[in-house]
């Protein structure tokens, strides 16, 4: 009986839970609003680096090319899009009405968003014993600001999905919570994207010149 009921809540189960209630709308409404702000936030902190990241106050001090490690860098892109990708499987499984499915891939993007964050952490520490601070030089303070911020809007992320994993994991998959699970993900895959140019135009560059 059980089985049946369940079949027939799957059946009555939308296409798009996320934008099935007007909540759901205006959750995603407010989100590209969100998001517009958000990306002015971080054009305005790549264009402060891109004008200071060459202002190092002598030779003694390190330059990018000098300190950053690709490879570390790589593995950190490599966690952050992979745990895009989970997020989307997440998606995928909630709109097939599949909430243990949904929650453990959420849980995976989770724990690769925690590794990123760890190794960002170890990179800094290893900045700062190296003597390049945020109060070392204008390149210092420019890139402590752009990835320091893009690095609390991680944690931000994984706080965000760990409350409602634990918030929801007794209520199950409902219109209300879908919009909820949906505006976490877009905001994860755009954090991901900042990564990518952050890559890019820190590390990529500041390496290769």
């Amino acid at each position: 009986m059980a089985h049946v009921e369940e079949k027939m809540t799957v059946e009555k189960w939308p296409s798009h839970p996320e934008t099935a209630s007007l909540e759901g709308k205006n959750k995603l409404v407010g989100f590209w609003i969100f998001l517009g702000g958000e990306t002015a936030l971080f054009a305005s902190l790549f264009a402060t680096y891109l004008a200071l990241k060459d202002h190092v106050p002598s030779q003694d001090h390190a330059t990018a090319q000098q300190l950053f490690h690709l490879p570390l860098a790589f593995v950190m892109t490599m966690l952050l899009l992979t745990s895009s990708l989970t997020s989307v499987y997440a998606m995928y499984h909630m709109k097939n009405y599949d909430f243990k499915k949904m929650i453990t891939w959420i849980i995976v993007t989770i724990l690769l968003g925690l590794c990123f964050l760890g190794l960002e952490i170890y990179e800094f520490v290893e900045y700062v014993h190296q003597g390049h601070t945020f109060r070392s030089s204008a390149f210092g303070s420019a890139f402590y600001f752009l990835v320091g911020t893009h690095g609390l809007h991680v944690l931000i992320g994984l706080g965000w999905a760990t409350l409602l994993v634990i918030r929801n994991m007794k209520r199950g998959l409902s219109v209300y919570n879908a919009a909820k699970f949906n505006t976490f993900s877009l905001y994860w895959h755009f954090i991901d994207v900042v990564w990518v140019f952050i890559f890019t135009v820190v590390y990529l560059l500041g390496v290769l010149g």
